[in-house]
C-alpha cells in the first residue's frame, strides 16, 4: 500500500479539496472553501493546514462564528445544497457561537461541515484555556452542545479515525433525506499528530446527488387519489428547488391546470406570472391560496414539511374528506398529517405522477376560481404596496420599491421579524435564485451573513438584503466581510425603532407594548438615541446613505446598482401596520388567567381558533 505521512488536519484538508460533485452535467468543487476564525485550538494545526492548502482550497476570514456559518449555509442554500463550505473556530466561545448556526441548518435541512477545534485528547493541560469542565464526565466538552443540532457528530481522537468518519460526514451533507450540518470536534493535539494515510483516500472523487425512487404501491395510490380530485393544490416547499424540479413542476401544474401555492423555502418555484402559481400559503400566505387550501379536495404536499406556518397550526386544512399526499425524499416528512406517503425525489415523483395521469384534469370550474383569485390577489399587492407618500413607510411599501428595482436579476435575503411574513405575501418572484429567506429557524442576524454567502454562490445577481434595525444591531459585522472581499450588497435597513414583529404579536395576543419597541423598554431618561446606520455602515468601509421616504429610495436604489462595493440605505418605517389582507391563524400560547381584560379576551378567541385545528 501506497502511504503519505500527513498530519491530522493536513489529510482532512487535503481529502476536502479533491472532492468534487457534478452540477448539470459539469464538475465543480464540492467545497468552495472554508470559512475560518483561528484561536489556540485550531491555529496551530488546521490553520498551517489550510495555509499549505490555499490554492486549492481558499480560506476566508470573517468576523463572528455564527455569521461566517450563516454565510456557508447560505451559499449552500443557493447553490440548491449541491456545492457547499466548511467553517472553522477554536475551542470555547468560538465553538459555541457556531452551534446557533449549526441549529439553523438542522432546522432548515442544509449542509455544513463544522470544524470546531477541541480540548487535548492526551488532558495533558486539562484545564486548558476556555475549557468548560464538567465535573461528573471528563470526556464532556462545549462541542457535544452540537450533537443535537448535527445529523452527524464525530469527535476524532486518533488521526486514522478520519478515514472513516469523514466519508460518512460527506455522505451526510450530501444526502437527500438526511441532509444538515456534519460536526467534526478536533482536538488541538490530535490536528497535529502524524499519520500514514493510504494514498488512494486522497484520490479525487466524483460526487452525485442520491435520487430515491417511489416506491410503485405508493406511486398507485397517489395516482388513483389525484385520479379521483375535482379541486387539487399543490403546495411547493423547498424540496423542489433541492431536486431541481421547478421546471418541471411548472411543467406538471400547466399540463394538468392545477394551482400551486408556496412555502418559504418553495417560494420562487414558479414565476410570478405562472398562469398556476397562486402565491404564498399559510400563516404569511396570500388569500388566493389560502381560500383554495381551506376549498380543495386534494393537497398535493411537494418537498415540504409542513410545518405550523405550512399548515395554519394544523387549523388551514380543516377538510374532514381531504386528501393530503406528501411526496417528499424523506420518510419523515412524507408521514407526516397522516398523509398518503409518496417517498421519494421530487422531479422524478412528479414525472411518475404526469405519466399516471395522462388525461387528467380538474374541473373548469376550480381553474376557473384559481385564476379570478389569483387576480384578486394581484390587485392587493399592487395597493398595498404602492407608494401612498407616507413620512413613516410600511414595510410592504418598501418592499415594493425594492421589488420593482430589483428585477429579473435580483435576489432577496431576509430571516427574522416581520419582514418575512411580508415577503412571502408580496414579493413577486421572477423564478428560481430570486427569493432567499431563512424562515425554517428564523434567525436574528443572519440577514446580512446571507447576503454575502448568496453572493458568493452567484456574483452576477445583484443581492438585495432586507432587515430591520433589530437584526442588524444584532449582528452586522460580516458588512467588512463583504467589503473585504468585493462581494457587493444592497442592505436596505428598516428602522421601525425595536422589534416591530414581536410587538404585534405581543398587543394581538391581548398583552400591553413591554420591552419591543424601544419607547417600551427601560431606557435613560432622554430615551434611547437613534441610531445613524449610514454613519456606521461607512465606518464599516461601505457606501451608504439615509432616505426619508420611498421616492428617495428608489434614487437611492438606482444608485446601489450602480456602485461597485456593499451599499446600505437606511430609513424609517412605520412600526405598526402589516398587511391584514392574507394569512391564517398561528398557534401562539395565550394566558388562561390574567389581570387585562385583553388578554382574556384574546384567550377566549385563542379557544375557539383551537376547534378548528384538524388533529
Amino acid at each position: 500500500m501506497n502511504a503519505v505521512r500527513l498530519t491530522m488536519a493536513q489529510a482532512l484538508v487535503k481529502y476536502l479539496a479533491v472532492q468534487r460533485i457534478e452540477c448539470e452535467g459539469r464538475e465543480m468543487a464540492l467545497f468552495e472553501g472554508v470559512f475560518g476564525i483561528f484561536g489556540h485550538g485550531n491555529v496551530a494545526g488546521l490553520g498551517e493546514a489550510l495555509y499549505q492548502a490555499r490554492e486549492a482550497l481558499p480560506t476566508y476570514r470573517a468576523h463572528n462564528e455564527q455569521t461566517m456559518a450563516h454565510a456557508a449555509i447560505a451559499f449552500a442554500k443557493a447553490n440548491g445544497r449541491r456545492r457547499m463550505m466548511a467553517a472553522t473556530s477554536s475551542i470555547g466561545p468560538g465553538a459555541t457561537n457556531m452551534v446557533t448556526a449549526a441549529a439553523l441548518a438542522h432546522a432548515n435541512r442544509l449542509p455544513i461541515l463544522l470544524l470546531p477545534g477541541d480540548t487535548f485528547a492526551s488532558r495533558d493541560p486539562d484545564p486548558v484555556l476556555q475549557q468548560v469542565e464538567h465535573f461528573g464526565d471528563p470526556t464532556i466538552t462545549v462541542n457535544d452542545c452540537f450533537r443535537p443540532v448535527s445529523r452527524y457528530f464525530d469527535r476524532i481522537t486518533r488521526p486514522e479515525q478520519l478515514l472513516t468518519s469523514l466519508p460518512q460526514a460527506i455522505a451526510t451533507l450530501l444526502d437527500p433525506e438526511h441532509c444538515g450540518p456534519a460536526t467534526l470536534a478536533l482536538p488541538q493535539d490530535v490536528q497535529t499528530f502524524a499519520y500514514d494515510y493510504p494514498e488512494s483516500f486522497f484520490a479525487p472523487r466524483v460526487h452525485r446527488i442520491r435520487r430515491p425512487q417511489p416506491d410503485p404501491r405508493e406511486l398507485e395510490a397517489a395516482i388513483a387519489a389525484l385520479a379521483r380530485a375535482e379541486r387539487p393544490l399543490i403546495i411547493a416547499g423547498g424540496g423542489v428547488h433541492y431536486a431541481g424540479a421547478c421546471e418541471r413542476l411548472g411543467e406538471f401544474a400547466r399540463t394538468h391546470g392545477v394551482p400551486v401555492a408556496e412555502t418559504q423555502a418553495g417560494k420562487g418555484a414558479l414565476p410570478d406570472i405562472h398562469p398556476c402559481a397562486v402565491g404564498a400559503i399559510g400563516v404569511t400566505g396570500s388569500e388566493a391560496a389560502n381560500l383554495l387550501a381551506r376549498e380543495a379536495d386534494l393537497i398535493l404536499a411537494v418537498g415540504t414539511r409542513l410545518q405550523d406556518f405550512t399548515t395554519g397550526s394544523r387549523a388551514l386544512f380543516e377538510r374532514d374528506d381531504l386528501t393530503l399526499v406528501a411526496l417528499n425524499a424523506g420518510r419523515f416528512d412524507s408521514q407526516k398529517h397522516h398523509a398518503l406517503p409518496l417517498t421519494g425525489d421530487a422531479f422524478d415523483g412528479l414525472v411518475a405522477l404526469g405519466s399516471g395521469l395522462v388525461d387528467w384534469r380538474p374541473s373548469d370550474a376550480w381553474r376557473g376560481r384559481a385564476d379570478n383569485l389569483k387576480r384578486e390577489w394581484a390587485e392587493v399587492v399592487a395597493r398595498v404596496t404602492a407608494d401612498e407618500g407616507h413620512e413613516l413607510p410600511t414595510d410592504a411599501q418598501v418592499i415594493g420599491a425594492v421589488n420593482r428595482q430589483a428585477g429579473n436579476d435580483g435576489t432577496v435575503v431576509c430571516a427574522a421579524g416581520g419582514l418575512p411574513g411580508e415577503l412571502h405575501k408580496l414579493w413577486r418572484c421572477a423564478g428560481p435564485g430570486s427569493y432567499h429567506v431563512e424562515y425554517g429557524y428564523s434567525c436574528m442576524g443572519y440577514e446580512i451573513a446571507g447576503g454575502l454567502g448568496v453572493k458568493m454562490a452567484h456574483p452576477d445577481r445583484e443581492v438585495f438584503v432586507m432587515v430591520g434595525d433589530g437584526s442588524y444591531l444584532m449582528h452586522n459585522s460580516e458588512l467588512a466581510t463583504s467589503v473585504m472581499l468585493g462581494q457587493k450588497l444592497i442592505v436596505v435597513v428598516l428602522d421601525n425603532r425595536g422589534f416591530g414583529c414581536i410587538n404585534r404579536l405581543q398587543q394581538g395576543t391581548g398583552g400591553a407594548g413591554f420591552n419591543n419597541l424601544l419607547d417600551d423598554c427601560l431606557t435613560i431618561e432622554s430615551g434611547a438615541p437613534k441610531t445613524d446606520f449610514a454613519a456606521h455602515a461607512r465606518a464599516l468601509g461601505c457606501e451608504a446613505e439615509n432616505v426619508r421616504d420611498i421616492q428617495a429610495l428608489e434614487g437611492a436604489l438606482v444608485r446601489a446598482r450602480q456602485a461597485e462595493t456593499t451599499y446600505v440605505i437606511a430609513l424609517d418605517t412605520d412600526p405598526l401596520p402589516s398587511t391584514a389582507e392574507g394569512g391564517a391563524w398561528w398557534e401562539v400560547a395565550v394566558p388562561e388567567v390574567s389581570m387585562r381584560g385583553q388578554v382574556n379576551e384574546a384567550y377566549a378567541s385563542y379557544r375557539e381558533a383551537k376547534r378548528r385545528q384538524h388533529r
